[in-house]
């Protein structure tokens, strides 16, 4: 169906352009280099025969692939970020194909000694004698989600020239900055004009996810007291100490790295501190609504408690909320993703149904009223230079947004 050589030149000519965005910019897309696989994105889309191709004054590009049934179909869109993460470098990626993966060790970096094995990445032993496209090492890969544009794109190129296959109005968006949570921000969701969409921007074949973390971000402010160490006592403060006790005092087993499934935490990831003040930034998280106002509360608790103890306003906090549980808008129209599991089904592609521990465009863009699902691309190892991803399961991936296509269109009939 789809042709491997043409899935792989694809996807690399899109991770070798530097498309890293960054989360202290105001400007969107947060980086100017953005915009080089945005412009070349469009003319793709043109080249292949997309219709009302657009990118507007913030690179969000739209098009659209007229239905080509007589009946009444809704319209439905596919999403993918064209950003990567700024956790890892992502200038001069240097792909590396490896043929007929034979579950041994793969050296990405014989002068670094820096090997992917499936002695520490399981998973690589699921894509024995697969194709895949890894890293040299020194870079991330991109395929987190230049993977879902290939797919995307591939997949409404094939349905061009197949005209046999039967669909209604297809949509297709391409956003920037999802990596530093703002991918759908400024996404127009009215002019986008679909009735639902699946973001292609999951892991492992057959993953399929319509639940995400509640999410907001927290900044907490320590102030101290500096003079002399010499002539301290009594009267210095040393804000490290107290922002040690809140540190402490929240639960030491709720961290990213002692959770799993749904499972939430609090995330401590920059400290800066001296003794005048220190800055403390966390990232919270959880599946249930109400534990994650319970976290929230917790937070705020503690500050209020260190305030006490001190006898004065040591310590503030700033709590935003970022995205929430689409779980909510889904499960009104779950046929969206009944639609998505048969069609992987009908594949020979085990659906895998859970939840995904982090979020999407896809979460945003639901409760912006466009219900929106997130489907496997197929990449591992996201945001680091052990990144990688199976060809076969970008192609399974890509057909299974042709055999969506095809089903909604058939439901509807």
């Amino acid at each position: 169906m789809i042709s491997k050589e043409d899935i792989i030149k694809r996807f690399v000519s899109y991770v070798t352009v530097d498309t890293e965005s960054d989360p202290n910019s105001d400007t969107t897309p947060s980086t100017k280099k953005q915009w080089d696989l945005a412009n070349a994105l469009v003319q793709e889309l043109q080249n292949i025969g997309m219709q009302d191709v657009s990118i507007d004054q913030n690179a969000y590009i739209m098009a659209t692939l007229p239905s080509n049934v007589d009946h009444e179909v809704p319209t439905i869109g596919f999403i993918s970020h064209f950003d990567t993460s700024p956790d890892f470098t992502g200038a001069n990626v240097n792909p590396q194909i490896v043929e007929n993966y034979d579950g041994k060790d793969i050296v990405l970096n014989e002068a670094e000694n820096i090997v992917l094995s499936p002695d520490y990445f399981e998973d690589l032993l699921l894509y024995k004698d697969q194709t895949l496209i890894t890293t040299d090492g020194t870079t991330l890969l991109g395929a987190d989600d230049k993977a879902g544009i290939c797919e995307i794109i591939s997949a409404m190129e094939y349905l061009i020239k197949n005209p046999q296959i039967k669909h209604g109005t297809i949509k297709v968006g391409f956003t920037p900055d999802e990596e530093i949570g703002r991918g759908a921000h400024k996404f127009d969701v009215e002019k986008f004009g679909a009735d639902w969409a699946y973001t292609m921007d999951g892991s492992q074949i057959g993953e399929l996810e319509y639940e995400n973390f509640n999410a907001a971000g927290a900044v907490v402010k320590v102030k101290g007291k500096i003079v002399h160490p010499g002539y301290a006592k009594g009267k210095m403060v040393n804000s490290m100490y107290i922002a040690t006790e809140f540190i402490n005092s929240l639960p030491r087993l709720e961290t990213p790295e002692h959770t799993e499934g749904y499972q939430g935490f609090f995330h401590l990831y920059s400290i800066k501190g001296e003794v005048e003040e220190t800055v403390l930034e966390y990232i919270i998280r959880d599946h249930d609504k109400e534990h994650f106002e319970a976290r929230k509360e917790m937070m705020q608790n503690l500050t209020d408690e260190l305030n006490q103890q001190y006898e004065r306003e040591v310590v503030t906090i700033d709590i935003k909320d970022q995205y929430f549980n689409m779980k909510e808008k889904v499960e009104p129209v779950m046929h969206i993703v009944d639609i998505a599991e048969e069609a992987m089904k009908q594949l020979d592609i085990k659906p895998l149904i859970k939840a995904i521990r982090g979020g999407t465009d896809g979460s945003q863009l639901s409760y912006m009223g466009l219900p929106c699902p997130n489907i496997f691309a197929g990449g591992h190892n996201f945001h680091g230079r052990y990144e990688y991803v199976p060809v076969e399961s970008m192609i399974k991936a890509t057909e299974v947004i042709c055999k969506i296509a095809e089903l909604t269109a058939e439901k509807y009939k």
